[in-house]
């Protein structure tokens, strides 16, 4: 898909689409950094519908006894690797730490996905030349 706009992304729990597999479903598992420290869990997966693939992670991290828990979107070019219980990507704790926040409000707002991926120096998904990095990726 090349176009100059975002297109709208919906939670994969609130669509009617699947993974193919269940040992393609990453929904829970706990996300890793570059270094293997945990930053979180996956929360929930987006999808640009209408193309059948998975564009961010939802991942909730920074949860201390029930509080002060984040949610960050991380784009699935950072995914390295997945394992039967983690999903391990190219980033630190402390960059995902410093990400764009999750906000329900802005996620029908193209700008606020291009300022994902400017933060993680990706290019988008919706532009020109991009190649789709083949998620998931699953290493026993």
């Amino acid at each position: 898909m090349a176009t100059d706009r975002a297109p709208v992304l919906e939670k994969l729990s609130d669509s009617e689409q699947t993974v193919q597999t269940p040992e393609e479903d990453v929904r829970g598992r706990k996300v890793a950094d570059t270094d293997g420290n945990d930053i979180g869990t996956v929360d929930d997966l987006l999808i640009d519908a209408p193309e059948r693939k998975v564009c961010f992670l939802l991942v909730a991290h920074g949860r201390f006894l029930g509080f002060g828990e984040k949610k960050s979107f991380i784009p699935v070019d950072a995914v390295t690797r997945i394992t039967d219980d983690q999903v391990f990507i190219d980033q630190s704790r402390e960059r995902v730490a410093q990400a764009p926040a999750y906000d329900p409000e802005l996620t029908d707002e193209p700008d606020y996905y291009q300022s994902v991926y400017g933060f993680y120096d990706y290019p988008p998904f919706w532009g020109s030349g991009y190649i789709y990095p083949g998620y998931p990726f699953h290493h026993r």
